[in-house]
Formats: C-alpha cells, structure tokens, sequence
C-alpha cells in the first residue's frame, strides 16, 4: 500500500504527462465511493490541468468533469484523464453547467484572471470548495468579492501560491521569524524573465475551430482574435491579466508578506514601471518596475525585468531577506544564508546555512487543499491572504497605469487616497450581458 509521503514524492512526476503507476491505480480502487473527493476542472489547457494532475495523485480524488470554452483543448484533456484514470469526465463548455452537478465536490479554476472571480463566486454558492490559480483575481474589488463568498457560503478556498507548502520557504520562513537573522532590514525580490517582454507583434487572425472565443472572452471587452491575448500569452494584457507582475509577482511578494508580524496590504506604494524593451512586442503590461513597499516590520524593494534572464546571487529570480546579523537568499531551488562578518571577535556573526535540490511545491499545495476539504480546516493560503499578496501586484500595476509615482491605498475605505483615476481601475467594467457577482 502506498502511503501519503509516496504520493506526494510521486507526483512530481507528472508534470510532463497525466500517468498513474499501476500501484497508485491499485490504491485507488481500494477507497469506497463513500470517501471520494470529486473534482471538476475549468479551464483545462496549462496550468489548470497540471493542477489537476497533483489532484489525481492522491489516491482518494476522482476527476468527474471537466469544463474549456476551446472544445480541442477539451477533447484532448478528457481522452489523458479517462486513459490514465480508467474513468471518462463529463465534458462542459459552460462552467455554469458543471456547477449544477450534485455529485461534485470541489472545482479547480485555471482560467485566465478575468474569470476567476465570477466563477470562484458562483462555485461557493453551488456549494463548492475551490482551488483557484493565483493571482486569485484581475482586479482589487474583485478578490474582496471573493473573500465575502468564501465566508458567507463557508467553504473551502485554497489560492494557488503554492511556495507557501514548499519546504525551501517554510524552513527560510521560520529562520526569519526565529530572528536567527536578526533584526530584518528590508526585503529585497527580483524576477527577471524573458517572457515578460510578451510576443511578437502580430495581425488579427480567424477564430480557431472549435474555439467560443466569444466565452473566452466573457466579461472583457470585445476584441478581434489574436493568438498573442489568447492561450499562454494572455496575461501580457489589462483585459486578462497583470504581466510578469502578477504572475511572479504575487508568489514572490508573498514570502515576504509571510514574515511580516501581521500581514496586511500596503498603504503607500512606490513605483517606477516603463516598457524599456518596445521592438516588435505585443503587450500593454510593463517589461521594467521597481516597487518600494514602506511597511511596519521592514522595507519591501520588488525589482522586474522582463527580457533579461539573470540576476542577484546568480539567480534569475529570488527573495533576499537582510538581516543584521546575516542575509538568506532563497527560490524554489532552495536557500543560502551569507553571514555578516564581526569585526570586533573576527567570526561570522551567524553559522552559514544551505538547503539545496528544492523541486516544485503544488504537489503538497494540492495536497493541503484535499486535506481541508475533508477536515474543513483553514488551508495553507486562504483567500484572505490570496487578497493581500494580489493588492501587493495591483496597486503598482495600477499606479504605473495612470502615471502615479506613489500611491496611498485606505483599507477601511478600500480606496485610493486623492487619486480619482486609480481609483477607477479598483473594479472591473464587466461587458454585457456579463456583471459582477453579486455575494
């Protein structure tokens, strides 16, 4: 029999394809009915469906649906589910169909940003538990509604910031929370990836077969399709997503977040944001931003480059948390920590430390969630902290958006202070017959 440690070793192993060892399929069949967690996954072509995969490494979980507006994408995912399961998913091309199933459990949101709210919103009022992939909204109203939800329908939301389940940050954590750095100075986090640049510039093209680009498109405006707002490239536009600023950013911010004595959004941002890199590029988000977050316990300093691919430490993207007594530099790889020097007793002030050989961590992010659903504890990453780690994105994206150097953000008024025009990018503008939800 397997054991819950060899699951989540296991399935590491399937990220590059949906197979199930023959041992696990034993296990599997081995668990009643009774005690199945049923899943359904919305949005299934990238990283919805590699959720999905650590989902179906644990023994106790069925995948029984599975929704795409792109019905190739839909096809393909249900044939690797029923081929390595045994067990076919129903098929939706509406998400609000599949939330009518009695027989379901929890539901995996993968889509691009600007849908995540309406859904996740909609999937606690069907009495759903939800993963939801991170950022967990597009916009800052939009991740409030998605608290409330959770809170007055009860249920279970896990936000896809997995580095909060792997060991590399748990151990860094706990090392700075101990003081063993001493007293914290500032933060510092860069992400440099060349990504962020976007793609290359190109013309309006036929919607694919297959493809209800108009659902894809849902409550964004209506644009001509264009394979650079479409699969893997959509976060590059306000429409859809924030950049390499929400998509890095929010992982990334988040460890620093996590050691602050209390958690909490910021109140001034500072923010210098330009698109540096402009040949031949299809984006509107920036590929260049430093952010200054003067907060209560330590200084916050986010550096981002899209385009380029190195870094501090020779890392192309890291967290360095600096302290007095030493700085512990640490990624999905793992942490090192770089002793400052006494002078006076000619030693290092604290003993280096090092943990190498880190992999990915959603396999016990997954993991967390399933437990939870069945013991109706709070997960690793809640909405609430979901909603802190986006607001640490969102408001230098919107500050760079209306030219803003410093923004003062009021969290009991949930507004910003003096600044009509960022204040208008705190919700969204739904396309009809598309609205807000409503919790």
């Amino acid at each position: 029999m397997l054991d819950r440690r060899h699951f989540l070793k296991s399935s590491t192993t399937l990220a590059a394809g949906l197979y199930l060892s023959p041992a696990l399929l034993q296990a599997r069949n081995k668990i009643a009915t009774s005690d199945k967690i049923r899943v359904a996954l919305i949005g299934a072509n990238n990283m919805g469906f590699g959720i999905l995969r650590h989902h179906l490494a644990l023994p106790e979980v069925d995948c029984v649906a599975i929704c795409d507006v792109d019905q190739n994408v839909l096809e393909r995912r249900i044939s690797e589910v029923e081929t390595a399961t045994g067990k076919k998913p129903e098929a939706y091309s509406d998400f609000r169909k599949l939330l009518e199933k009695k027989d379901l459990d929890a539901v995996i949101i993968g889509t691009p940003d600007h849908w995540h709210c309406m859904i996740a919103v909609a999937a606690c009022q069907a009495g759903k538990d939800v993963y939801v992939e991170k950022p967990m909204a597009n916009t800052i109203g939009e991740c409030d509604l998605m608290v409330d939800a959770k809170n007055r329908y009860q249920r279970i939301m896990q936000v896809g910031q997995q580095q909060r389940s792997g060991q590399a940050f748990i151990e860094s954590r706990d090392l700075v929370k101990s003081g063993y750095l001493g007293k914290i100075r500032k933060v510092n986090i860069w992400s440099n990836f060349n990504y962020g640049l976007g793609n290359p510039v190109k013309p309006p093209q036929e919607i694919p077969e297959g493809v209800n680009y108009d659902f894809w498109l849902g409550p964004a405006p209506q644009r001509d399709f264009n394979p650079n707002r479409f699969h893997g490239s959509w976060r590059h536009f306000w429409d859809y997503g924030g950049g390499l600023m929400s998509d890095w950013g929010v992982h990334l911010l988040d460890m620093a977040i996590w050691v602050e004595e209390q958690p909490a959004v910021p109140s001034r941002v500072l923010t210098y944001a330009a698109n540096v890199n402009m040949e031949n590029r299809d984006r509107d988000t920036f590929d260049t931003m430093n952010v200054l977050y003067p907060k209560k316990d330590f200084l916050i300093n986010y550096d981002m480059n899209g385009g380029l691919q190195s870094g501090p430490y020779g890392k192309p993207y890291g967290i360095g948390y600096v302290g007095e007594k030493g700085t512990l530099v640490v990624n999905r790889g793992g942490y090192e920590i770089y002793p400052e020097w006494d002078g006076e007793a000619k030693v290092p002030k604290i003993e280096a430390k090092k943990l190498e050989g880190m992999k990915e961590s959603h396999n016990a992010h997954v993991a967390n969630f399933v437990e939870c659903i069945k013991t109706r504890n709070q997960p690793i990453c809640p909405p609430e902290d979901g909603r802190i780690a986006a607001l640490h994105a969102h408001i230098p994206n919107i500050a760079a958006r209306v030219g803003a150097e410093e923004l003062i953000w009021e969290e009991e008024k949930r507004s910003f202070k003096g600044n009509k025009a960022a204040n208008e990018l705190i919700w969204a503008n739904y396309r009809a017959p598309w609205v807000l939800p409503k919790v």
